[in-house]
Formats: C-alpha cells, sequence, structure tokens
C-alpha cells in the first residue's frame, strides 16, 4: 500500500491533534449546548443551522441523515454566501426562512463562521435571539479574537451567542505550508466543525434518553421498519424542516 505523501501525513497528524485539542477544549461547552438542544426538542422544538459560504456545508451535516436528529433545518443561502458583507442581507434571509418555516420561541439556532466577523452570520444570530431563541456558535476563537467586527455593532459571532463552540481555527484556516509557495494548505474548520456538530448532537441524545424522551432519529431506509417510521416523524414536523440538496 502506498502511504500518502509529506503534506498529506502533516495533515494526517495535524488534523487529529486538532481533533484531540477540540475535545479537550470544549467539553464543557458541548454538554451545556446539547442540554440546551435537548430540551428545546423535548418540547416539540425545531433545532435550526446556518452557515455562509462554505460554513453552509457545516451546517447541513446534521441535516436529514441516517442517525441523525430528524427536527433539524437548515438556513439555505440561495447566493452561496456572497452577500455576507452585506449589511442587512443576514436579517432578511432570516425573516424570510421564519416565515416559510417557523422559528418560534425557545428553539436554537447552531451559526457556524470560522471568523465570526461578517455581518450575515451575526444579524441570522441576533435575528434569533431578538425572537426568543437562543444561539450556539461554531466559530475559531484565535481567528475571531484577533479580528475586527464587520458589524454595525463592532460585535463578533462568539461576543452574541449563548453557547461558544472554539473549532480553535487559525488564520487564514489552513495550516500546512507549502513547499515553494507563500500560502498555505490544509484547512482545518471542517475537520473540527464536524466533529463538534456531532458531539453535541450526541450530547442532546444522551439527554433527551436520560431524561425519558425519545429521540427523533432517522433511520436508514435501507435498513427494515425505516421507511416508515421516517414517515411518522416526517409527518409530526411537516412544513418546518428546510432540506436544501
Amino acid at each position: 500500500m502506498n502511504m500518502p505523501g509529506t503534506l498529506a501525513q502533516e495533515f494526517i497528524a495535524r488534523s487529529t491533534a486538532l481533533q484531540q485539542a477540540v475535545v479537550s477544549t470544549n467539553g464543557s461547552a458541548l454538554a451545556k449546548a446539547g442540554t440546551a438542544i435537548g430540551k428545546s426538542l423535548a418540547q416539540g422544538g425545531v433545532l435550526h443551522t446556518f452557515g455562509s459560504g462554505h460554513s453552509a456545508i457545516l451546517a447541513r451535516e446534521l441535516v436529514h441523515r441516517a442517525g441523525g436528529l430528524v427536527p433539524v433545518s437548515a438556513i439555505a443561502d440561495p447566493t452561496g454566501g456572497w452577500p455576507e458583507k452585506v449589511a442587512g442581507y443576514g436579517q432578511s434571509l432570516f425573516r424570510r426562512y421564519a416565515e416559510q418555516y417557523g422559528f418560534a420561541s425557545g428553539e436554537i439556532v447552531i451559526v457556524i463562521s470560522n471568523s465570526g466577523r461578517n455581518p450575515s452570520p451575526i444579524e441570522v444570530a441576533l435575528e434569533a435571539k431578538a425572537r426568543g431563541g437562543a444561539v450556539i456558535a461554531v466559530t475559531g476563537l484565535p481567528m475571531s479574537q484577533a479580528s475586527t467586527s464587520l458589524h454595525s455593532s463592532g460585535k463578533r459571532l462568539f461576543e452574541v451567542a449563548d453557547h461558544v463552540l472554539d473549532t480553535l481555527g487559525e488564520m487564514g484556516d489552513a495550516v500546512i505550508p507549502v513547499p515553494g509557495e507563500p500560502l498555505k494548505t490544509g484547512p482545518m474548520s471542517s475537520v473540527s466543525g464536524v466533529l463538534l456538530l456531532n458531539l453535541m448532537a450526541l450530547e442532546a441524545i444522551e439527554w433527551m434518553v436520560a431524561h425519558g424522551h425519545r429521540p427523533p432519529l432517522l433511520q436508514s431506509a435501507n435498513t427494515e421498519g425505516g421507511s416508515e417510521r421516517n414517515a411518522e416523524l416526517s409527518a409530526r414536523y411537516r412544513g418546518r424542516l428546510c432540506r436544501p440538496l
């Protein structure tokens, strides 16, 4: 078997170390955020996710997948994040989403932004809080704390959130120097972001089970009874879930 080249080997080593550091750093925050999600879902709530630009990929990580929670809805940005620095866009996007899918007081939105400085994710967070919701930020604190907010409030995402999960992202995200080039490769935010999101979901599921609630889990349609169970759960949340392709 051929072994990966030097850059790939370094990526494996750096990403493995990062995952261990992320778990160690976020243990308490994960438990608190997971508990908040579990309580909201136990009351019939929906979990909402938002990420602008590339973070939209992470926002869809928890949406409609086998073994995952059913009541998870993505706040989709049809522009792909191009206006994330335009004031007012995130607020309008959230308001349109809430009109179509609903957003109830006590529900939670996960807002994902590695830098946490652009107006769009901050506006989504503020709009959710104005409607009585809670915000879980998934952001790179080292990068965000070293940055200046582009939002009119002067605040960054971690400063407006109720819970903060730290991806430990470095400035520019990529961490591996490329020989002979001035730039780096090997972006790490997806590695830590996916880990944090799934650990948080597991914390929510564990809380629900421990408190006598049956977690609304999506079963693989390729297993016995999966389609029937999924149809029953989906009917419970009909009209509330946005599942972009």
